[in-house]
């Protein structure tokens, strides 16, 4: 797999019908490795490592409903109150982040309510930290740690 603006991780791998499997600590199972998951993956250990989220604080493939469609959040970390604070979309690295995915994250967090959205496609990332009583976001240098 490429190559991503992270720091570099120990993964388990295996192979089943000719399709490259990912170990996924946090759904305790293999998924197949597709450059978006490789993105999430990567981006899991990254926060649990470099920004100390607690592993058991932080939900894969979270449902929530959209306009009655049932979608999924990539990573939703909760605070130790057991609320949504954290909520991170994951795109594979040819994708380029653009106002869709921005739009994406945010029509997801409307069932959240987060205090920082992220969007990452392992290449570049973005942090913005809402604020509700404005209706307004402001991006961030860096990605707050636990």
């Amino acid at each position: 797999m490429q190559e991503l603006n992270l720091p570099q991780y120990q993964f388990k791998y295996k192979e089943v019908d000719k399709k490259v499997q990912i170990f996924d600590a946090f759904r305790k199972k293999y998924v197949v490795l597709t450059p978006e998951e490789w993105v999430r993956q990567n981006f899991l250990q990254y926060l649990v490592t470099e920004k100390k989220y607690s592993p058991s604080l932080i939900a894969v493939e979270a449902g929530l409903k959209y306009n009655e469609l049932q979608k999924r959040a990539d990573i939703l970390i909760y605070n130790k109150q057991g609320n949504p604070f954290l909520l991170v979309e994951c795109k594979a690295p040819e994708v380029k982040i653009s106002q869709d995915t921005f739009d994406q994250v945010a029509r997801y967090n409307m069932a959240f309510k987060v205090s920082y959205l992220v969007v990452s496609n392992g290449m570049d990332h973005f942090c913005c930290r809402m604020d509700y009583s404005t209706n307004s976001y402001q991006f961030l240098d860096e990605i707050p740690a636990f």
